[in-house]
C-alpha cells in the first residue's frame, strides 16, 4: 500500500470514527448493552472460527521464532474464548457511566452546577500479540460511549479480524454504526506512525498496550494525549512477620501463574530478619517450578542453582520465567528499593503485621499496592471492571486498571434563571 493510499484509508477511518462517536455519545444504555450482548454471543458461537484463525497466527508466529512468552500472549483456546465472551458480558452488566452526575451544588446566586460524565470521543488503541485486547478494548469503548480505532499486531491479525467481526455483529444487532469499532485492515507499520502523528484531527487519546519499545514510541511520538505504562517491574516483599505457607503460595503465583503479563512479579525482596526460615523454601519453590532466580550474595547462598544478579536485573521486566531476588533490611529498605528500581506499576507485601502493611501501602507510590495477595490480581477484570484496556502508571486522568469509568471525561452543566454576572 502506497503512502497516499494509506493516508486516504486512515483519513476515512478517522472521519467515520468521529461521525460514529457523535451517534454513540447519545446512544442509550439499552442500545449499547444490546450490542454487547450480541457480540458476546457471537464470540461463543464462532469459537471454531476464532480457533482456526488463531491456529494460522500461531503457525506463522512459530515460523518467525517468536518467544514462548509472546506465543502464550497470542494463544487462544476454549478457556480464553469463554473468558473473552464472559468479559464482554461483565462489561455489559456494569453501570453506564455516561450522563451520571459525579457532583452537584448550588451557588449563592442560584446557579445550579453539575459535573456530568461524558465520553472522551475517539480513542486509538495500538497493541501487540494479545488478540483478546480486540474484544476488551472494543467492549469497553462501546460501553463508555467512545468510538475506537484498533491497530493490532501483525502476529495476531487473523485472530483480531475474527474477533472484530463478532463485535461488528453486535453493532449491527443494535442498529449502531459499524464504524463505532474499527480495526485497521493493514499490517503496514506506517499505519502506526499515521495514528501517532497524522490523526490529531480525529483522535482524542491514544492507548498503547504492548512491549516497552512500542509504548516508548507512542509516548515519544504521539501528538495527542496518551494513557499507558512503559513497564511492569512488579515487586513482592516478604516481611519478617509473613506467614510462610502464604508467602510461598503468593510468590509462586505472582511470578509463575503467567510470566508474560505486566502484573507478573519480576523482583522478590526478603526481609533479612526472616531469611533463616523463609529464604530457602521461597527460592527452592521458584527454581523447582522452572524459574531462573538471579540473586544477591545472600540469596545465592540459599541454593547453588541461583545465578548472580547484576545491577540491571533490578530494573528489568523479564516477562519470562526469571526473577531477581534480594535481601533487604526491613520494610523501609524494601520501600526504598521499589522507589529506586520500580516502574510504579504493582507491588505487594506479605505480612501478618497490620502496622507494617499499612506503612508499605501508604508509602509505596505505585498504581496498585496489595497486602497478602498476588501481583497477578493487577487486572481490571479482577477489580470488578469487567475488562481493561491496560494498566496506567500515569498520574494524570487515569491510574491503575483502565476500564469503563477511566475512558470518560466530564463537563459542567450549569442551570440558571436569568442570572448575569455583575
Amino acid at each position: 500500500m502506497s503512502a497516499s493510499e494509506l493516508g486516504a484509508l486512515m483519513e476515512r477511518m478517522g472521519a467515520a470514527a468521529c461521525a460514529a462517536a457523535a451517534v454513540l455519545a447519545n446512544a442509550g444504555t439499552e442500545q449499547k448493552n444490546r450490542a454487547l450482548g450480541a457480540a458476546a454471543r457471537a464470540i461463543r458461537e464462532r469459537g471454531a472460527e476464532l480457533l482456526a484463525a488463531n491456529a494460522a497466527d500461531l503457525e506463522a508466529a512459530r515460523a518467525r521464532h517468536l518467544t514462548a512468552a509472546l506465543l502464550d500472549r497470542l494463544l487462544l483456546d476454549d478457556k480464553r474464548i469463554a473468558a473473552m465472551s464472559r468479559g464482554i458480558e461483565e462489561v455489559r452488566a456494569l453501570p453506564d457511566p455516561i450522563g451520571t452526575v459525579a457532583a452537584e451544588w448550588e451557588r449563592p446566586n442560584g446557579l445550579r452546577i453539575q459535573r456530568v460524565r461524558v465520553p472522551l470521543g475517539v480513542i486509538g488503541i495500538i497493541y501487540e500479540s494479545r488478540p483478546n485486547v480486540t474484544a476488551d478494548a472494543g467492549s469497553l469503548c462501546l460501553k463508555s460511549g467512545n468510538a475506537v480505532i484498533l491497530r493490532g499486531g501483525s502476529e495476531s491479525t487473523r485472530s483480531s479480524r475474527a474477533i472484530h467481526e463478532c463485535l461488528l455483529e453486535g453493532l449491527r444487532a443494535a442498529d449502531l454504526p459499524e464504524s463505532c469499532i474499527q480495526l485497521v485492515p493493514t499490517t503496514d507499520r506506517a499505519a502506526v506512525g499515521y495514528m501517532l502523528a497524522g490523526m490529531t484531527e480525529y483522535l482524542d487519546v491514544l492507548v498503547p498496550r504492548g512491549g516497552k519499545e512500542l509504548v516508548a514510541r507512542v509516548q515519544q511520538e504521539a501528538r495527542v494525549p496518551v494513557i499507558g505504562h512503559l513497564e511492569g517491574n512488579c515487586h513482592v516483599y516478604v516481611d519478617r512477620d509473613a506467614d510462610l505457607p502464604m508467602a510461598r503460595a503468593i510468590v509462586l503465583n505472582a511470578k509463575m501463574r503467567r510470566t508474560g503479563i505486566c502484573g507478573a512479579a519480576e523482583t522478590l525482596l526478603i526481609d533479612r530478619a526472616c531469611i533463616g526460615t523463609h529464604l530457602e523454601p521461597l527460592v527452592r519453590d521458584l527454581i523447582d517450578a522452572g524459574c531462573e532466580v538471579r540473586g544477591d550474595p545472600i540469596v545465592r547462598q540459599a541454593d547453588a542453582r541461583v545465578r548472580p544478579a547484576t545491577e540491571d536485573d533490578w530494573f528489568t521486566e523479564y516477562l519470562d520465567a526469571i526473577i531477581a531476588a534480594r535481601v533487604v533490611d526491613g520494610v523501609d529498605a524494601a520501600i526504598e528499593h521499589i522507589a529506586r528500581y520500580g516502574s510504579a506499576h504493582t507491588e505487594t507485601i506479605v505480612t501478618e503485621n497490620a502496622a507494617t502493611a499499612e506503612r508499605f501501602l501508604q508509602r509505596v507510590d505505585s498504581a496498585i499496592v496489595l497486602h497478602n495477595a498476588s501481583t497477578q490480581f493487577a487486572d481490571g477484570g479482577e477489580f470488578g471492571m469487567g475488562a481493561e484496556i491496560g494498566i496506567s502508571t500515569d498520574r494524570f486522568h487515569a491510574r491503575g486498571p483502565v476500564g469503563v469509568e477511566q475512558l470518560t471525561s466530564y463537563k459542567y452543566v450549569v442551570r440558571g434563571a436569568g442570572q448575569v454576572r455583575p
